[in-house]
């Protein structure tokens, strides 16, 4: 597929003025179910990786879609950085308690697009939200959300961020090597007691802290963890097999059934940083993997994407695709696409400077 042939058509019917609808039933947005700022956040982010392939005239639909998102996250940021995630589709907040999921994903959306979007007024926004949300850095206590606020900071540092972020870099760094050393075993190589969801964000952080530190402990941890997760998730086919929800995995069981599109994009994330990192082949060849998962090479043999509509079906389970197509699974799917074209453009660029310098 190349990138003429990708449709945003999904997106744009998930999408009204007030930002993405989380869920959908078929493909029929259900608005009952509101919105989440992790979606408003992911949908900002996939539109940001293709506005650096889509046609011009598909661009000015992407920069509408960013505006809808970046003000989505605008409103939803409360005064003390952090984010309100869940909102009723007639935009009243609905209980809960902040997520550090949500705020490493709002962190890494925000400071991709201060970085990426070229006019001040967009810039602006998105450094509004940026700066806000790093006040609650310090706070974050789980893996995930320090995972991404790592990225985040490492990509600013390395687009020299008027700001000194190298002791906060440092000590996220930090908390994910703990977490290692602490629950790494000769047989689980891990950074818990159990592999859940989203698992590849964690050793992509580490390579992201790597690309700006230089520290070579951050490295090895990411490599080491990140094959071990590439072992537990190839089929006997050597296809992409996530690790189920219904159960998820230990070191005493794993879960088969119900894959998540979003595992299989994080996968695809981590092992394209790793290709970056380390110019290694066989992390190339996981990234064509996990886009060939949502082609039909999986554990059912089914597509998990509708490519005409631009959506990802929701899940994998024994009796084949949950054909719900919502935010998440859609933008999985965009993402893995995003990052196997950037990739393979990046793989092109390198083997045409080989032979230049040859």
């Amino acid at each position: 597929m190349n990138p003429s042939s990708v449709s945003f058509r999904h997106m744009f019917r998930l999408t009204d003025d007030t930002g993405i609808v989380e869920h959908a039933l078929g493909r029929i947005p259900r608005r009952q179910e509101g919105y989440s700022t992790d979606d408003q956040a992911r949908a900002l982010w996939a539109c940001l990786e293709w506005l650096d392939y889509v046609p011009e005239k598909e661009a000015d639909g992407l920069h509408s879609l960013i505006d809808t998102y970046l003000s989505f996250l605008l409103w939803t940021q409360n005064e003390n950085g952090h984010f309100h995630n869940n909102i009723a589709f007639d935009r009243t907040r609905e209980a809960e308690t902040p997520s550090d999921d949500c705020l490493g994903r709002c962190l890494w959306a925000s400071a991709l697009a201060f970085i990426k979007l070229q006019d001040r007024e967009r810039a602006l926004a998105a450094k509004e939200i940026l700066e806000k949300a790093m006040n609650q850095v310090a706070n974050l206590q789980y893996l995930r959300g320090s995972a991404y606020a790592m990225a985040a900071i490492s990509l600013l540092i390395r687009h020299n961020y008027p700001r000194d972020l190298d002791a906060v870099l440092a000590a996220l760094a930090a908390k994910l090597l703990h977490a290692y050393r602490t629950h790494a075993r000769p047989q689980w190589l891990w950074y818990e007691p159990a592999l859940s969801y989203s698992n590849g964000i964690i050793p992509w952080g580490l390579f992201c802290a790597y690309e700006a530190m230089k520290n070579n402990e951050l490295l090895d941890v990411a490599v080491e963890s990140l094959d071990f997760l590439i072992r537990l998730s190839l089929n006997e086919k050597g296809h992409i097999r996530p690790v189920g929800n219904r159960g998820w995995c230990t070191p005493e069981y794993r879960a088969l059934w119900d894959q998540q599109p979003i595992d299989v994009m994080k996968l695809a994330l981590a092992a394209s940083k790793a290709y970056e990192m380390t110019g290694k082949a066989r992390y190339a060849e996981i990234v064509g993997k996990c886009r060939g998962w949502f082609y039909g090479e999986n554990d059912a043999g089914v597509p998990m994407c509708n490519a005409l509509e631009g959506s990802g079906y929701d899940g994998l389970g024994e009796k084949g695709p949950n054909l719900n197509q919502g935010a998440e699974s859609t933008l999985s799917y965009l993402l893995t696409e995003a990052v196997y074209l950037k990739l393979n453009a990046n793989k092109r660029g390198a083997e045409n400077y080989a032979a230049y310098r040859c």
